[in-house]
């Protein structure tokens, strides 16, 4: 058998249905801003942003070959991040519950949640739990909103199906570089994504 061709045949290939994000809907994971009217107050349906660790970057990006597929999934513990496409088209994002912990449990000898997941300590030197492949879930963001993300919201994307599309992103000046914590669930699940609209 050639090599790496067992690997292959162990990896499962998981189908997600995107769902459009709405206040509702995308609860868990962060916020969907739409756009308001001029002079309008500071308020709840305004992001709740969370800078403070940091010298905030804001700044667009062009990406390219970005197609509906995924196998890993990425968090930051220090920053709320904000994505939007630039001209309102369609892009999807994956995303899973943020799982920042304090650290391995003293309670528990294991030091496993009920789930089986040990934490893990990160370069960036914080605990989580890695997420888990059953609750992760798809996103369509359609027309002119953005998505802020809680802190430590794991993501993959933005995901597209034209050839290259153009982002604004607000996270932190270092955030790419202190603060960029990847899930591989091919290599440590199994389980690779696909995504269906």
């Amino acid at each position: 058998m050639e090599p790496g061709k067992d690997e292959a045949a162990a990896v499962r290939v998981v189908t997600l249905r995107a769902v459009e994000a709405t206040p509702e809907s995308f609860a868990p994971f962060g916020q969907v801003v739409a756009g308001g009217s001029d002079g309008a107050k500071y308020g709840p349906d305004d992001a709740q942003l969370d800078l403070t660790r940091g010298i905030p970057r804001f700044y667009l990006m062009r990406l390219e070959n970005q197609p509906l597929k995924f196998s890993s999934i990425t968090h930051h513990a220090k920053v709320t991040q904000c994505l939007g496409s630039i001209g309102g088209q369609d892009w999807y994002l994956g995303v899973a519950k943020p799982s920042l912990v304090d650290g391995p449990s003293s309670d528990e000898q294991s030091g496993q949640d009920q789930d089986g997941r040990k934490p893990v300590l990160c370069r960036a030197g914080h605990y989580y739990l890695p997420p888990d492949p059953a609750e992760v879930r798809v996103f369509r963001v359609s027309g002119l909103k953005f998505l802020k993300l809680h802190r430590g919201t794991w993501h993959a994307g933005p995901l597209f199906r034209p050839d290259a599309m153009d982002f604004y992103n607000l996270e932190l000046s270092d955030t790419n570089i202190v603060d960029h914590t990847t899930h591989r669930f091919k290599k440590h699940d199994g389980v690779t994504f696909v995504v269906e609209d």
